[in-house]
């Protein structure tokens, strides 16, 4: 009797596992810059690098190179979700309005961004707490280390590799998985 229900624990324990692994990006429904649902269930089928910006950091110029990096690629097969923060030194200090109008007015900032979000902490998003712990996204485990950090996702919402802060996002590296080589 006893290792009939440890032999149900174990398996129990497994299912739960390997359920928790199942979620994907697409399972998210997060809200857009402007205040309306989207479903990230809409991005099946396209690659997409997920982003945490902000407006008043040594790496805002960034939103040049992925402004011009979804402009080459950005379509049915590639997308970039900006997820402004405020977690790193009150660099996004300003409301979703005013991140809004920042974006477009300096960087003709033209692809998908979303509202303001918390990256880390006890207030940190469902979406990222899926991005930044293996037992959730079932790929790795990481920590949001600086604004601009990314994360490249597959076709089928599935995190790849994550990517520092620093790298800019037109490097070989980025451009190479963009264009599968």
């Amino acid at each position: 009797m006893k290792r009939q229900i440890l032999i149900i624990i174990v398996i129990g324990f497994m299912m739960t596992a390997f359920a928790q692994n199942d979620k994907t990006l697409h399972s998210f429904k997060v809200k857009t810059i402007d205040g309306d649902d989207f479903d990230l269930s809409n991005l099946k089928g396209k690659k997409v690098m997920v982003v945490n910006t902000a407006s008043k950091c040594g790496l805002t110029p960034q939103y040049e190179d992925l402004q011009k990096l979804y402009a080459k690629y950005g379509g049915d097969k590639f997308t970039i979700i900006g997820f402004p923060a405020n977690n790193f030194l009150s660099q996004e200090p300003g409301s979703n309005k005013e991140i809004k109008q920042f974006c477009t007015a300096e960087f003709g900032v033209t692809f998908p961004m979303m509202e303001k979000i918390s990256v880390k902490g006890d207030d940190m998003a469902p979406v990222y707490r899926w991005l930044t712990e293996k037992s959730e996204n079932g790929v790795l485990d990481s920590e949001v280390k600086w604004n601009f950090q990314k994360y490249l996702i597959d076709e089928n919402g599935k995190v790849v590799k994550m990517i520092s802060p620093r790298e800019k996002p037109d490097s070989e590296e980025i451009i190479k998985w963009i264009e599968g080589k």
